[in-house]
């Protein structure tokens, strides 16, 4: 049985705009609290960013929807999350794609997040501890990338380590704001789409 908090929420993000049934029936099935510290999980579904320590947050319900929806995820795809934080939005990215390749580069979330993912026992995760910014050479190529961590600007080798037709959604660093930003590669061309005003933590060695 749904939490009536949680059922509060999931229609908050339909009013706000979040449209995709696959995205928020992902939000139903994940519990959020467990990737909340228990000091803050009366918490867990209002819709706002939350505290993780280690001088990272959980991002809003909200920008984690709007950042899933952008990826226009299909069964069959392979995914690279670059900075797993918590590991919510990557659980919920699991609920969507056939695997997750998760990186981290602060070693207590890489540990927190794996066992969560353990006992939640999504299997189509595959996590590593290292600085993201390269992206998973071993790995490539990838159906869509997703940064959780605002950056000035994203390199080439990041896009080149997409398919054709294949999606990059980033929070990117504009001045004195943050924009979610959504990448489309058409051979060797990218067109770009802006979306939502947000708040992420930075990406370090993006914004350097």
């Amino acid at each position: 049985m749904l939490d009536v908090r949680k059922i509060r929420l999931i229609l908050e993000l339909r009013e706000a705009g979040i449209s995709n049934s696959s995205v928020l029936s992902a939000l139903e099935q994940i519990p959020r609290e467990k990737f909340i510290p228990e000091n803050y999980r009366n918490q867990a579904y209002e819709n706002i960013a939350l505290p993780i320590g280690d001088n990272q947050t959980i991002s809003q319900p909200y920008v984690v929807a709007k950042m899933t929806e952008l990826l226009d995820l299909e069964n069959t795809h392979k995914v690279l999350e670059i900075g797993t934080g918590s590991g919510y939005q990557c659980a919920i990215l699991s609920k969507l794609a056939r695997r997750v390749y998760t990186i981290e580069r602060i070693k207590n979330l890489y540990k927190k997040s794996l066992k969560i993912f353990q006992e939640l026992k999504l299997t189509n995760i595959v996590s590593k501890y290292e600085d993201g910014n390269d992206g998973w050479l071993e790995q490539i190529p990838f159906d869509r990338i997703i940064f959780t961590a605002a950056t000035l600007n994203i390199s080439d080798k990041i896009f080149s380590h997409i398919k054709e037709n294949g999606i990059v959604v980033c929070p990117i660093i504009r001045e004195n704001k943050q924009v979610i930003i959504k990448y489309t590669r058409k051979g060797n061309r990218l067109s770009s789409e802006e979306f939502d005003n947000v708040l992420f933590v930075p990406n370090l060695k993006g914004v350097s």
